[in-house]
């Protein structure tokens, strides 16, 4: 076993950024470029990103993630450490090294703009490049885009179900890592709440910030009402006190006791929080204490446990509870912690390729998505198209990078919560729901099902 101070300082030698490391990813991406070069194959290759199925209780995805993944491919090197190590492992051979030491992305990129709603089986990002290029840069693909499409999705629905409520993500204690605690934050907001606990997303994303206090502040002094007292003084700005410590009706009414106080010190008092319990019961009680000590304005917050199913529970009951603090149920979606997704070689050397799996079979060839709408404006159908195919409907992939360089500046997150907002609102009404509704209608065109047809006949034009 080797000492520990040895270990330190490997791991700094060793320190590879994961925001630019192509080395965060599988073996076998690195073994198949390798063989690539081996074999000469270096033409341009067609890959995209898509979800094969809706899980249950699901009627429709959110596209995320997308940001994050131009970022990388603008970025992604491999550096004196990464070539070291790759070395030093003695797998692949000088030239291969060589190769790798002048990576760069200098593929296209079309794909569905964040925000945009879709459906299973459609094309979300569809990525061309020099085969080796295209295959290497696979996992992490995957690995950013899953990842915020889940917690967008889970998230909207907690949006839907609130109607108007307002939610914070409270998630990031219970996240599956650092950065995931932080892109679910951002999912999130995309998806419509307010803003989150995490402070990074602040000014990495510019995404609002909340914070309250825990139990730990209100225990740690010797009476509830000198906690409140200290806390609204220490943090005058929009005071949010935590009441269920000890007893939650009690420490309402110490509330309404200690308002007229806070008032003439100038200090609002915005809200109170419920964490623990039924929080149901706690609300109505505790909005009669404070509607009758005159603190009609005072917001009830509630936490610890929240989900959608909940959320519209609540709504339906008519409970008095004003905003929701979402942590684990949101960060680990925790009723589908993974979505079956992909990413697909469709064509290479000019040639479409299909995968023909038992139960994960592709759709081959470079493709496009187009959907059409009603007179109203609400969406009725999506048809999964060759590229350059003449369809009826809006296209929804579009051109985001062309060479490695980004074609415009990449949109706002406001900008991206309009479009998913447009989107909500164009979606018919039962598939806003919580429960699974009927599919979506998505066909495949004519050209693309005759394509499908001859590749079946053809085995070795598959892939």
């Amino acid at each position: 076993m080797k000492e520990a101070g040895v270990m330190a300082e490997e791991a700094s030698l060793y320190g590879f950024d994961i925001a630019t490391t192509p080395l965060l990813t599988d073996l076998y991406e690195l073994n198949m470029y390798d063989a690539y070069l081996e074999a000469g194959m270096t033409q341009p290759a067609t890959f995209e990103f898509f979800v094969r199925k809706l899980p249950d209780n699901r009627n429709f995805f959110v596209a995320a993630g997308l940001e994050q993944v131009l970022r990388y491919l603008q970025q992604a090197r491999f550096g004196p450490r990464e070539l070291s190590w790759l070395r030093e492992s003695g797998r692949f051979p000088e030239r291969t090294l060589e190769r790798l030491r002048a990576f760069r992305f200098t593929g296209d990129v079309e794909a569905l703009p964040e925000g945009t709603i879709f459906f299973a089986g459609e094309p979300v990002l569809r990525l061309t490049a020099p085969l080796p290029e295209a295959q290497l840069l696979e996992t992490r693909i995957i690995n950013l885009l899953h990842f915020q499409i889940l917690i967008a999705s889970k998230a909207v629905r907690m949006v839907l179900a609130a109607e108007g409520r307002t939610l914070v993500d409270f998630g990031l204690r219970r996240a599956h890592g650092a950065e995931a605690g932080l892109l679910a934050a951002r999912a999130a907001y995309i998806s419509g709440f307010a803003g989150t606990a995490t402070i990074p997303a602040e000014p990495e994303f510019g995404i609002p910030i909340f914070g309250t206090m825990a139990h730990s502040f209100i225990q740690a002094h010797e009476d509830e009402v000198e906690a409140f007292l200290a806390f609204a003084r220490a943090r005058p700005q929009a005071v949010v006190l935590l009441i269920d410590t000890y007893d939650t009706e009690e420490a309402a009414r110490k509330v309404v006791e200690l308002a007229p106080r806070l008032a003439r010190e100038g200090i609002p008092l915005r809200g109170v929080r419920i964490d623990s319990g039924d929080l149901a019961e706690h609300a109505f009680k505790v909005r009669r204490i404070l509607d009758a000590g005159g603190l009609t304005e005072v917001q009830i917050f509630a936490s610890g446990g929240i989900d959608e199913w909940l959320i519209r529970r609540h709504r339906q009951q008519g409970v008095p509870i004003d905003g929701y603090g979402i942590g684990t149920s949101l960060t680990t979606a925790s009723d589908c912690a993974a979505l079956d997704c992909a990413y697909k070689l469709m064509e290479y050397a000019g040639r479409a390729r299909r995968k023909r799996s038992e139960g994960k079979a592709t759709l081959p060839g470079r493709k496009q998505l187009y959907r059409r709408f009603d007179g109203a404006g609400r969406m009725v159908e999506d048809v999964i198209a060759l590229e350059g195919e003449e369809v009826e409907g809006r296209p929804l992939l579009v051109p985001v990078m062309r060479e490695g360089r980004l074609l415009e500046p990449l949109p706002s997150l406001e900008r991206i919560r309009e479009r998913l907002a447009a989107g909500l609102a164009s979606l018919p009404p039962e598939l806003r729901g919580l429960e699974r509704a009927h599919n979506y209608p998505v066909r495949l065109s004519p050209a693309l099902a005759a394509l499908i047809s001859r590749l079946n006949g053809r085995p070795a034009e598959g892939s």
